[in-house]
Parts: structure tokens; sequence; C-alpha cells
């Protein structure tokens, strides 16, 4: 099992967000498993089912890079829920 924080597997598109005044760039299942815990728990816990998703999505494709497009559906839709697109 691969660690999805140091997956430089690219996802089947590149997010470009703001939060809190600062940008992200995010294209790579790591860039985006990074991103997903980096926030507190706290400000996922709306959106707890999705952000879950999302994470399991990034480790199978972390370990699967046919995945890729499974990973970058869970993280769009959570970013569309979040309002962080």
């Amino acid at each position: 099992m691969i660690d999805p924080a140091n997956s430089e597997t690219r996802l089947r598109t590149t997010f470009n967000i703001k939060v809190n005044g600062k940008p992200f760039v995010i294209s790579t299942v790591g860039q985006a498993h990074q991103f997903l815990t980096s926030l507190n728990a706290v400000e996922w816990m709306e959106f707890k089912s999705l952000h879950d998703t999302a994470m399991a999505a990034l480790q199978d494709a972390a370990d699967n890079a046919i995945m890729t497009v499974q990973a970058t559906n869970a993280v769009r839709t959570l970013f569309v829920s979040a309002k962080l697109l």
C-alpha cells in the first residue's frame, strides 16, 4: 500500500482553489491528500461522507493509477459541495 500523501500520480484535472485568500494548486493525488488532511477535521465535518469518499478514492488512486478518474470525481464533488470550486 502506497502512502497517498507522497503519490505523484496525476489527477485528471488541476484544481485551482483559494482558502482564506491563499491559493492552492492541486494536480496530483499527493497534493489532494495533503490538502484534505491539512485542514482541521472540524472544517470537513459538514462534508464528512464526501471527505471520507475522497480520501478512500485517493488511496485507491495511489495504489492503482487507473483509479484517478474516480479520485478526481470524488475530490471535485467534495470541493463543489464545500463551495471551493
